[in-house]
C-alpha cells in the first residue's frame, strides 16, 4: 500500500501542472455561474421563484455584479493571468462577505462560505507548492 502512494507521488505531474488544471476547473464552475446569472437577467429562468424584473434591487444589483464578474475571473483563469486569480478571489471573497456580514439580505449559506474559503485554501496551496518546486 505504502509503495503504491509512493508511486503515484512520484509519477504526478508537476505542481504547476494540477495548479493550472484547478485553475481551469475553477474558470468552468464560473462559467456556469456566469450564464445562470445572464439567463437570469434576459428571463430564461426565475431565482428561487422570482423573476428578475420582481427580485428587490439588493439582488438585482448582486446578480448583474456576479454576471459580469464571473464571466469575467473565468476567462482570466482559464488563461492563467494574475488578474483572473485576482478577480476570482475578489469574487469569492465578496460572496463570504455576503453571506456573513450582509446574512439579513442575502441570507445565511454556511455551506457556500465554506466552499469559497476552502477553494482559496486549496488555490494558495498549489501556488505555495508550485513556487516551492520553481526554486529548486
Amino acid at each position: 500500500m505504502i509503495s503504491l502512494i509512493k508511486d503515484f507521488v512520484q509519477s504526478r505531474p508537476a505542481w504547476s501542472v494540477v495548479l493550472v488544471w484547478y485553475l481551469r476547473a475553477m474558470a468552468v464552475l464560473l462559467l456556469g455561474g456566469g450564464l445562470i446569472h445572464w439567463a437570469r437577467i434576459i428571463g430564461i429562468v426565475p431565482w428561487r421563484g422570482a423573476w428578475f424584473w420582481d427580485m428587490p434591487v439588493e439582488w438585482q444589483a448582486a446578480t448583474v455584479f456576479f454576471a459580469v464578474l464571473d464571466l469575467v475571473a473565468a476567462i482570466g483563469l482559464w488563461l492563467t493571468v494574475s488578474w483572473g486569480a485576482v478577480m476570482w478571489l475578489f469574487r469569492a471573497l465578496t460572496q463570504v462577505v455576503m453571506h456573513s456580514a450582509f446574512s439579513d439580505v442575502f441570507g445565511r449559506r454556511p455551506y457556500e462560505i465554506a466552499f469559497y474559503l476552502l477553494t482559496i485554501a486549496l488555490y494558495l496551496t498549489l501556488l505555495y507548492l508550485t513556487e516551492r518546486e520553481q526554486r529548486r
